[in-house]
């Protein structure tokens, strides 16, 4: 196998901590740095035996990583993204690329325009099961796909918002949550090209929604629905039902069905449901389980990225189509304040 890959992570945080430990995991790459101001990511750094800096700006040229995943607060993406592009390295930028879609095509185009490679940290397009499910719909196991439905409900404890960006605009569950979900359904069905929504803040009265409810138009003509909320305890999430986290809980739901002309497919069990006789309510239906080798799609993104920045792959989730879904979310946020359909 050719040599690890250099990387440095910018952010300490939740997810930061997570791509540390898929790094130092791979065989493919090796953890060089932990970029963050925070003591703690000091003592981290210290602890795994890799430099420190508090910012790009601080890392001397010996330090140069070949690559850096950017896990810093949504906020700070572009500005971090823009130091990448300085310093010609290719980025891993966790999701979304930026808090608002005008900053994130900067971002984007500021990367293409260098010759950078750029990848949007939509980890589950990478989990084989997603792999799987998106064969089949595009073999045309489904048919035409009709209708599409989505749930994330969870309930986010209090001291999550100890953290104050969480609370401020720029954060909530549609920006932070619900743009894995949608990135989810444009891969498996296609582009959405216009949104309805409704939202509300009334259980916690922060200034971003803990509510909210979607409605879905896909370019092939589906129609779908989504329901979001991180007030709520309940195992309909993608979180508690793919088994991808071990910090959660995995239940034995499902999170999506997508319902074709042919067939219906449950995520992410893989329950394929058809009518094997006749297509006709009348007739039995019948259940096939989908297989699939599970792999932790966090590990399998690090791996593209390494393989992208040696030249051998292109990226799983380019920052082009990380631009894309992030232009959804913001329809979606300007339908729930207008009250009215708005096209992407």
């Amino acid at each position: 196998m050719a040599r690890p890959v250099r990387l440095a992570v910018a952010g300490a945080g939740l997810i930061g901590r997570r791509h540390i430990e898929h790094i130092r995991a791979r065989p493919e790459a090796v953890l060089t740095s932990i970029i963050d101001p925070a003591p703690s990511a000091r003592d981290l750094a210290q602890t795994l035996g890799v430099a420190w800096f508090p910012s790009l700006h601080d890392m001397p040229a010996q330090n140069r990583p070949e690559g850096v995943v950017i896990a810093t607060p949504n906020q700070m993406h572009v500005a971090h993204g823009l130091a990448c592009v300085d310093a010609g390295l290719p980025a891993l930028i966790e999701k979304p690329l930026a808090d608002d879609v005008a900053a994130a095509q900067v971002l984007v185009e500021a990367f293409e325009g260098a010759g950078i490679a750029l990848l949007t940290g939509h980890h589950r397009r990478h989990n084989p099961m997603i792999q799987r499910a998106k064969a089949e719909i595009d073999g045309g196991r489904l048919g035409r796909i009709v209708a599409v439905n989505g749930m994330f409900w969870l309930i986010k404890p209090s001291d999550y918002f100890d953290v104050a960006w969480r609370r401020e605009t720029g954060a909530g569950p549609v920006l932070i949550n619900l743009i894995h979900d949608i990135d989810l359904l444009r891969h498996l069905c296609g582009d959405i090209v216009a949104v309805q929504a409704a939202q509300s803040s009334h259980v916690r009265g922060y200034a971003v929604e803990d509510t909210a409810a979607i409605i879905l138009h896909f370019a092939c003509g589906a129609l779908g629905t989504f329901s979001v909320s991180d007030t709520i305890q309940a195992p309909w999430s993608y979180e508690f039902t793919s088994g991808e986290n071990p910090a959660y809980s995995r239940t034995p739901e499902s999170c999506y069905q997508i319902g074709g002309t042919q067939a219906s497919l449950a995520i992410p069990q893989l329950d394929l449901w058809h009518h094997p006789d006749a297509a006709s309510w009348w007739a039995p239906i019948a259940r096939e389980r989908l297989s699939y080798e599970m792999q932790d799609p966090l590990g399998l993104q690090i791996a593209n990225f390494c393989a992208v920045i040696r030249g051998t792959a292109a990226p799983v989730v380019s920052g082009r189509e990380g631009l894309k879904t992030l232009r959804v979310i913001d329809a979606i946020k300007r339908a729930a304040e207008c009250g009215t359909r708005v096209p992407v």
